[in-house]
């Protein structure tokens, strides 16, 4: 009878239905957490917007060979512009991608330039350029809304341009030389203050 006394004495009540017991440990962790400042309690500081869009036109995975074998790095060419005349084409490399984009938006900024648009947010004139092995031309069309492709379409619709056709008269289809290139162009637009 003393051995079966012992035996039930070792057996540990079972939880009540509440379930009160099994929350208050979890209850307690949380509050300690909220204290020192960590987990969900702490709200983020809103992350200011940048006047400029982005999209990344083209992403290139690079080896180089070293002697343990090969190291890989990104190449990333972006494109920014506020669709109201101001646009830039920017490249960044890095060992991952965000890093890279993050180089490309910086240099774009640096490169950006300022496209003189009539009112119907067209250009004045035809202009042709030439970049690296990209040769292009874009002509002004009234009422015909953006024709173009590849990244010169990327460059335009992010300067803010409608109305004109835009050629690429090469065979490349390298995407950093044809944004190049467009800019080009659009560098050699004239109003008629430069032009008196």
């Amino acid at each position: 009878m003393d051995t079966e006394t012992k035996g039930a004495e070792v057996v540990a009540p079972a939880a009540p239905a509440t379930g009160a017991t099994p929350e208050a440990p979890r209850g307690r962790g949380r509050g300690r957490g909220n204290e020192r400042g960590g987990g969900r309690g702490r709200e983020r500081a809103p992350r200011e917007r940048s006047e400029f869009e982005q999209v990344t036109v083209d992403v290139r995975r690079v080896a180089r060979v070293m002697a343990g074998g090969r190291r890989f790095s990104f190449s990333v060419t972006v494109v920014i512009g506020d669709r109201k005349g101001r646009v830039g084409v920017g490249i960044g490399k890095g060992a991952d991608t965000a890093l890279a984009i993050d180089k490309a938006v910086r240099d774009a900024k640096r490169k950006l330039i300022t496209v003189p648009l009539t009112k119907s947010r067209s250009i004045k004139h035809e202009v042709s350029s030439m970049y690296a092995s990209s040769v292009l031309t874009i002509i002004p069309s009234p009422g015909r809304g953006l024709v173009a492709g590849s990244a010169m379409r990327t460059v335009l619709e992010y300067a803010g341009v409608t109305d004109v056709i835009g050629k690429i008269l090469s065979r490349t289809k390298n995407k950093l030389t044809i944004a190049r290139a467009t800019v080009e162009a659009l560098k050699k637009l004239r109003t008629r203050a430069k032009a008196a």
